[in-house]
Parts: C-alpha cells; sequence; structure tokens
C-alpha cells in the first residue's frame, strides 16, 4: 500500500515538473512590453491581423474554453459592459483553442458583440506567455493594450472570471 502511495506521489510530482517546464518555455509578455504581432480567424471565419488593429486601444482576454460556467460568466459581463468599453474607444477581443465554429455558436447563443479568435493550436496563447491553471486547463488572463501596442495592465485570475471585466475598465479609464 506504501508503493502505490509513493507511486501515485512520484507521478503527480513528475507532472508537476513537466507542466512547470513547459511554461517556463514560453515567452512571457509584461507589463511595457509590445503586443506580440499574430494573425488569428474571428467567429466568422474573416483573418484578424493585431498589426492592423494597433492605433486602438484593446482588451485581450484568453478564456479557457467556450459554453463551460466561467468563461460564459466571463463573456456575458464583458458583452454587458461592451458599451462601457467601445464608450472609451476600447476593442475587445476574445481568444480561446475553440474552432471557427464554436465560437460562431457561442457568439450566436449569447449575443456577444465582439471578436472571439480562434487560436486553434495555441500558438498565440504561447506568445503571450499565458500559462495553464493549476488544474492543466488553459489560463484565464487579461491584457490592456494601449494606442501603441503596449501592454498597460495584465490580470491573470483563473477563478475571478467577472474580476477581469471590472479591473479591464478601471486601468482602462486610467490610460
Amino acid at each position: 500500500m506504501k508503493k502505490i502511495f509513493f507511486a501515485i506521489i512520484a507521478v503527480i510530482g513528475l507532472l508537476f515538473l513537466l507542466f512547470l517546464r513547459k511554461n517556463n518555455e514560453m515567452n512571457i509578455i509584461e507589463v511595457g512590453d509590445k503586443v506580440p504581432n499574430f494573425i488569428l480567424q474571428d467567429q466568422n471565419g474573416k483573418t484578424f491581423n493585431l498589426e492592423s488593429e494597433l492605433g486602438s486601444k484593446m482588451v485581450i482576454y484568453f478564456y479557457p474554453k467556450n459554453n463551460t460556467p466561467a468563461c460564459t460568466k466571463e463573456a456575458c459581463k464583458f458583452r454587458d459592459e461592451y458599451e462601457s468599453f467601445t464608450d472609451l474607444d476600447v476593442k475587445v477581443i476574445g481568444i480561446s483553442s475553440d474552432s471557427v465554429a464554436s465560437h460562431k455558436k457561442f457568439e450566436e447563443k449569447y449575443n456577444l458583440p465582439f471578436l472571439l479568435l480562434a487560436d486553434i493550436d495555441n500558438k498565440v496563447r504561447g506568445l503571450f506567455g499565458v500559462p495553464k491553471s493549476m488544474i492543466f486547463l488553459p489560463g484565464r488572463v487579461t491584457y490592456v493594450i494601449d494606442k501603441n501596442g503596449i501592454v498597460r495592465y495584465i490580470f491573470n485570475n483563473q477563478f475571478g472570471a467577472e474580476k477581469h471585466i471590472v479591473n479591464a475598465l478601471k486601468k482602462i479609464k486610467e490610460l
């Protein structure tokens, strides 16, 4: 029985070390850094190129998965506060590894007025250095970006999905 217990602990420890190593191999975007350029498809199948959006303030939020309870609350809170963002001339962009079709269904189901980008292979998540959560799901991180493409605020909170919107609005108003 002790051998099984220690074997389980060893496997968990090994998985945790692999998790840390994988996250350390990613880029880490910090406040003051220029946002990395990327190109992804939006929920309508249109190409989104971040470089062509420079000159606008943006909130880019990474979330784990469409139609999960926390991610739905987060998206709906961004929807409910969308006018507050647009009044401040801010674009809201959500990114997950879900497909274009999944994003389209999510947008229609919850009447989401902002872009959802399909990062199917998680390359953009890696460019930003968005870590996985402690339960190995894709992380939840929000970035506030100024007109020059400089990251002005980062909020990383896996379990407080609705706090991302409140904090982003507060930081945007300070810019």
